[in-house]
């Protein structure tokens, strides 16, 4: 990465959108942690993220990884209970305030009724919103999602999208979205950050950044953008017609 510099604010969605090897991946290791900057550093409400014990670092980031891992043998309420550990030292029996905020996660992700069925029995869309609700359980103060709808159908990704601008609504929470899905990030994040290269190409409202011009550019194709008639946001599309839209 290089000369990427940028805030994110509180309470708002972030997206990072950009093409395959432009640093999307780098970049949310390095704001996670996974990671250590060679160069700059990270901080989180202006505290260096390397200085940060890992117990506190769990409290204030929540992760939820692009794939959902293979299933392993628990219950989908015992996964969203395992969210709470960072909250006490030595932890390994839940309270009642626990059970009660994994409940209210599992509402928030509409799996409340999936809670007594084994991770294994659940399909993938199922399995995603489980992690979601894990992540939520955590209560952290930035909520991470790597690709949150890939292998997902238009229903789940319909639902996922609004999951997410409920959990930045009704709780306040600050959102930091990876995707390749341009129109999901068009449609949930307030601000975009579009990678080239491992460099910052545009960073602004979606009506700035996915703009013709610049994305044609970054991604090395022909695209249409339009505007969704029911929300006013932009809408892209690859221009298909003689030889698919890839620049030679």
């Amino acid at each position: 990465m290089t000369g990427v510099s940028f805030t994110i604010e509180p309470g708002e969605v972030f997206g990072v959108i950009g093409p395959n090897s432009a640093g999307k991946t780098t970049l949310l290791r390095l704001l996670t942690r996974v990671v250590s900057a060679a160069h700059g550093e990270v901080r989180l409400n202006g505290r260096p993220i390397a200085r940060l014990p890992h117990a506190e670092l769990a409290r204030q980031i929540a992760v939820v990884p692009q794939d959902a891992p293979r299933p392993f043998p628990f219950t989908v309420e015992q996964l969203v209970l395992m969210g709470r550990y960072p909250h006490g030292p030595g932890r390994f029996f839940e309270t009642e305030d626990d059970r009660a905020l994994a409940a209210a996660a599992m509402d928030a992700t509409g799996v409340r009724h999936l809670a007594p069925l084994p991770l294994e029995q659940l399909s993938g869309g199922e399995r995603q919103r489980a992690m979601l609700a894990r992540a939520l359980a955590q209560e952290p103060r930035l909520l991470v999602l790597d690709e949150p709808t890939s292998h997902l159908d238009l229903r789940y990704q319909a639902e996922t999208a609004a999951i997410i601008r409920r959990v930045n609504t009704e709780r306040g929470m600050t959102v930091l979205l990876v995707s390749h899905d341009l129109n999901l990030a068009a449609e949930v994040c307030d601000r975009l950050l579009l990678l080239a290269s491992g460099r910052l190409a545009r960073l602004g409202p979606p009506a700035e950044v996915l703009r013709r011009e610049m994305l044609e550019a970054v991604f090395g194709c022909a695209v249409v953008v339009e505007l969704n008639p029911a929300t006013g946001r932009p809408v892209v599309q690859v221009a298909w017609p003689e030889g698919g839209g890839v620049r030679r």
